[in-house]
């Protein structure tokens, strides 16, 4: 049913209960004017039959006897006027003998005490039922004619066909003007309702995604402005829907390219929950581990050893208080067992208000690079040692040229120079020094590490040092901390190393002049500072400073600085050179300092 009919019926049901509480109350209404019409009459009718009586009376019943005045022509006229008059009679109310009139609708018990009752000016009215007819019967007393109590007898059966009749034309009417109403409200509501159709197109229009034929507004009241209200949305769907048609896209894009940026990457990539189960992986994982995708959903850490699990634990622990982790060398397990080594870098999946979803961990196998490093560092080896082998042969070949061509001479002369064995003494132990200097380099003495104070280290090497100091001039001003400064360390070699760079500062100085030298503990670590204000050295040596056979000075080897690098690496510490050109050269030494005296900081 649609709403037209419903609306139409509501209204009609409406407007029939009006109509019938309206027709009952105009019957009620018109019963009792009928019944006041004819009481008004009946009494109107026997005040005239009164008035009758009394003019006869008045003017002699000898007189009038048989004209139009009598009595019973008056009463054959009344009941022609009005014809539910049955009979008229006029009572003597003292005795109750009928006057006037006949009477032959008897009542004579009831009549007669309505007739004693009566008083001047009265009227009265009862009902009457005669041979099974209904009757209305009045008696009226005039004030005039007080001796007399005229009485009327009317067809009551008469009067309420009239009442019926009134009420079926009344029914009649109303049932038309019912019918004409429910016509005339549902031509009505279809008027009413008309934009309601076309809010009704527009709103399916609007499920079936269509946005663009607005609704043709044409009325200013409740529909129109909802009307307008709807066209409104319409097009405010129409541009929210164009929005999330170009959202969705891009998401469907930017999907597939991460899809495809998982699945091709070479880095095994698998996808975590919070508790660390495997919600996806890539080819590079199923490849790299061994394992089958369906395999391995749902397993909790599936490629870590359980060494490695409290590390992994650690790493989400990281990430979900806020930190960002670099990637981290370790090792994982595939399906068969084996033990790879890997590059991991676990980062964290968070939904749109920043909160942490799942974790993504990126894999890679580090065991072609491992290799690749070996076979650097084999080949670095190599360059190495041909470097100094170069070095040495070079170095050895000089001073091997002058032992030779002086031996050729003496061979020549046959004769003994002694200053050529002076000459090729020195040469030889030019070439020992040369031997000595790459045999620490090529096979390290055995090192014991022990406990010692670098500040008495120190001070043994510059009371060796003072007497050649003085020889050139040389002022040795420290500054030393208070503090001991505990290191676990090789005393000799960290002796050689403190020779080494105060000869240096000596030599760096042909003049002469202070050499600072400085102790401080900061945190735990201990800097040992070695500062001349020599010649210094220029910018582009100091990168090639270290290198072996490197040497800025005539008579060097360029192995020192190598040596003491070497000796200060093996004690965990750095050596950095600074230096500016007739300024001088500062040499730092940074060691680590003993937290205690227990064998637990010792180094091996």
């Amino acid at each position: 049913m649609s709403i037209k009919t419903k609306l139409s019926l509501v209204i009609s049901l409406m407007l029939f209960a009006v109509v019938i509480l309206y027709h009952l109350l105009s019957e009620y209404s018109m019963v009792n004017g009928i019944k006041s019409l004819m009481v008004d009459s009946m009494e109107s009718t026997s005040v005239q039959a009164a008035e009758y009586i009394l003019t006869y009376e008045e003017s002699g019943a000898e007189n009038v006897s048989g004209s139009s005045h009598a009595p019973a022509f008056l009463f054959h006229m009344l009941h022609t006027i009005n014809p539910y008059i049955k009979e008229t009679t006029v009572f003597d109310k003292e005795t109750g003998e009928v006057v006037y009139g006949s009477y032959m609708y008897l009542d004579a018990n009831n009549d007669q005490q309505y007739v004693q009752a009566s008083e001047p000016g009265s009227y009265a009215l009862r009902d009457l039922t005669f041979e099974g007819h209904e009757y209305l019967r009045s008696f009226y007393m005039s004030e005039k004619l007080s001796n007399y109590v005229v009485s009327i007898i009317y067809d009551r059966a008469s009067i309420t066909t009239l009442v019926e009749m009134k009420r079926d034309y009344t029914l009649m009417y109303t049932g038309l003007f019912l019918l004409l109403m429910i016509v005339v409200i549902y031509w009505l509501v279809g008027i009413m309702i008309r934009p309601l159709k076309d809010i009704l197109w527009k709103v399916n229009e609007v499920s079936s995604v269509r946005f663009h034929k607005p609704i043709q507004i044409k009325r200013k009241d409740e529909f129109g402005l909802l009307a307008l209200k709807i066209n409104a949305m319409s097009q405010n769907l129409s541009i929210y829907m164009n929005k999330l048609r170009k959202a969705f896209e891009e998401n469907r894009r930017m999907k597939e390219h991460l899809e495809s940026f998982i699945n091709h990457s070479n880095d095994a990539i698998h996808l975590m929950d919070l508790e660390g189960k495997v919600i996806q992986v890539n080819r590079a994982f199923e490849q790299l581990f061994g394992y089958e995708e369906a395999e391995v959903l749902g397993k909790k850490y599936p490629t870590i050893p359980e060494t490695h699990r409290m590390e992994k634990r650690q790493m989400i622990g990281l990430l979900l208080a806020g930190k960002k982790l670099p990637a981290q060398e370790t090792v994982r397990v595939t399906r068969t067992g084996e033990i790879l080594p890997v590059s991991v870098t676990v980062s964290p999946i968070r939904d749109s208000d920043g909160t942490i979803r799942a974790f993504a961990s990126t894999c890679r196998d580090m065991r072609s690079r491992n290799r690749m490093e070996e076979l650097l560092r084999r080949s670095e080896k190599l360059t190495t040692v041909g470097q100094l082998a170069a070095g040495v042969a070079h170095e050895i070949r000089n001073p091997l040229t002058t032992l030779r061509g002086f031996l050729q001479l003496q061979l020549q002369s046959k004769s003994l120079n002694l200053s050529h064995v002076t000459l090729m003494l020195s040469e030889l132990d030019r070439i020992n020094l040369i031997v000595g200097e790459f045999l620490i380099l090529a096979k390290p003495q055995a090192t014991k590490f022990v406990t010692k104070d670098v500040r008495d280290v120190l001070q043994d090497v510059l009371r060796f040092l003072d007497s050649e100091a003085h020889l050139h001039n040389i002022v040795f001003r420290t500054v030393i901390t208070e503090e001991h400064c505990l290191i676990s360390c090789e005393e000799n070699q960290l002796k050689q190393v403190f020779i080494n760079l105060l000869k240096n500062g000596i030599e760096a100085m042909p003049q002469g002049g202070p050499i600072h030298i400085s102790i401080q503990k900061k945190g735990g670590s201990i800097a040992i500072s070695i500062t001349d204000e020599g010649v210094g050295i220029p910018e582009e040596m100091i990168s090639k400073i270290g290198d072996p056979f490197f040497t800025g000075k005539e008579t060097g080897t360029g192995l020192g600085i190598m040596v003491s690098q070497r000796i200060i690496s093996s004690h965990q510490g750095t050596l950095d050179i600074q230096s500016q050109v007739n300024v001088g050269t500062s040499v730092k030494v940074t060691l680590p300092a003993l937290k205690g005296e227990g064998k637990g900081d010792i180094l091996e």
